[in-house]
């Protein structure tokens, strides 16, 4: 298994690889060493070693990319990400070679999106290859029928044409993922993740969504392409190496407190704020958030990390005297266990940017969402959680709105999601989605059956190779 070396990446795969190794199969899990240094920082139970994980094993072995994101343009993603292509095509085929000779053959090459090459590895070497989607079907469904030109996307001519997408609602040029409409500056993303569409087909792509959330257009997709949805993959049980301690992909260490400040107030009390790993929000609307909480009323629960070192991002504060003024009823945050958090009864809804780890979080533990995207499937899910799902009501529209989004808005909007009839409506929804999700992954639902089927389909091809070499039928 190898993921691109971003948190929303690696978590996604790390989960599915503890679920393969759960059902007795032997997992490496790959990504780059600049990334798997800091995992290692974070876990100190990641080893090279297999490692028992349910009823198999787990092992760690990371992509030596040499990088160091202090040189001078460290942190120019299109330059790693050319690097790490260049590097990895070299590399993984001699970790492939050599664990084929101490004994344990790679019989499948998963990959997640923005590193198509590993697909190009995976055919000159003769193994069979599988993706994990990690955004939405309906973001898959975007790039696709972009990618074979099947119905008209915006243009530069026509910038604002709607889209419709068979099995979908009728997108606003706003709520396409953004990487796709002509005046995004994210063109290096939009090729990463279109390549994996430029590759030959995968017998499989495992997508981190389950059937019942996307139902019509799963079963539309599914006629199309090798589909599988095996999600939500967090909400399977947890397996921990022999110490005791989960194998995780976050980066950051929880701040202590975060638990018991939550225990410390009442039942659907708080809103939970957080822009993930990636989002850093501009400091004027920081202040506008800040003083909308605070006038709303509310408790809420802040994580506000700092920019990466050595990007051009300066540290966001809060206004002087706000934390005064909040009093106990705010906790800021670097870093928080966002499933624990999402999940605690004094949890009222979540502020949120609507990464699809985030969405599919919050969908499947039962939470409302405020809805505030800003870039790449953000505003596509954000669309979703709001129209389709009906768990949220929106904030902002994304980067395309180029606005701040102003106090008396976010005031309004908090009041909304955590109280009155539309705040009943979305909780009643929520927890609906959350009985379908814990359906789809027990034993017999439509996930945990998809996921047995990937590794049946694994073994066969395995056996059939082995009979073949044996000369065979």
């Amino acid at each position: 298994m190898v993921s691109f070396p971003g948190q929303g990446h690696v978590n996604p795969m790390l989960r599915l690889g503890k679920r393969l190794a759960a059902k007795g199969i032997l997992v490496t899990f790959s990504t780059a060493e600049s990334y798997g240094c800091q995992m290692r920082k974070t876990n100190n139970n990641l080893s090279d070693e297999p490692t028992p994980c349910g009823s198999g094993m787990i092992r760690f072995e990371f992509i030596d990319d040499a990088w160091d994101y202090s040189k001078p343009g460290g942190n120019d993603l299109g330059l790693y990400m050319q690097h790490l292509e260049s590097v990895g095509k070299q590399v993984l085929p001699q970790m492939i070679e050599e664990n084929k000779k101490r004994g344990r053959p790679v019989s499948c090459l998963v990959n997640n999106p923005f590193i198509p090459w590993v697909s190009d590895v995976a055919e000159i070497l003769g193994i069979p290859s599988a993706v994990l989607w990690v955004q939405s079907a309906a973001s898959f469904s975007c790039y696709y029928h972009y990618m074979h030109k099947l119905v008209p996307f915006p243009t530069e001519s026509e910038p604002k044409l709607e889209v419709q997408l068979p099995a979908m609602p009728l997108l606003k040029h706003d709520e396409i993922p953004s990487f796709l409409h002509p005046a995004s500056p994210y063109t290096m993303l939009k090729k990463a993740i279109l390549g994996q569409f430029n590759k030959s087909s995968p017998f499989c792509i495992l997508m981190d969504t389950f059937q019942e959330l996307e139902l019509e257009l799963v079963e539309h997709l599914s006629k199309l392409c090798p589909i599988k949805t095996v999600g939500p993959l967090f909400k399977h049980p947890k397996l921990s190496s022999p110490d005791g301690e989960d194998f995780r992909g976050d980066l950051l260490t929880s701040d202590s407190g975060v638990m018991q400040w939550l225990d410390s107030k009442p039942s659907s009390s708080v809103v939970y704020i957080s822009f993930g790993s990636v989002v850093i929000l501009k400091q004027e609307q920081i202040d506008e958030l800040a003083y909308g909480l605070l006038n709303s009323g509310v408790n809420f629960l802040w994580v506000l990390k700092e920019p990466s070192p050595g990007t051009s991002y300066l540290p966001v504060k809060l206004p002087d005297g706000f934390l005064d003024k909040a009093g106990d009823r705010a906790k800021i945050v670097q870093w928080c266990p966002q499933e624990q958090v999402l999940a605690h009864p004094s949890l009222a809804c979540f502020l949120t940017h609507c990464g699809w780890n985030s969405t599919m979080e919050a969908v499947s533990i039962g939470t409302p969402i405020i809805a505030f995207p800003q870039f790449g499937d953000q505003v596509l899910d954000a669309k979703y959680l709001v129209d389709v799902f009906k768990v949220g009501i929106r904030l902002c529209r994304g980067e395309d709105e180029n606005r701040i989004i102003p106090r008396d808005e976010v005031e309004k909007c908090v009041r909304e999601a955590t109280s009155g009839a539309k705040a009943t409506e979305m909780k009643e929804n929520a927890l609906k989605w959350k009985k379908a999700a814990a359906d789809a992954v027990t034993e017999g639902g439509s996930s945990q059956l998809n996921l047995q089927a990937f590794i049946d389909d694994i073994v066969a091809t395995c056996t059939a190779e082995k009979f073949k070499k044996a000369g065979l039928q």
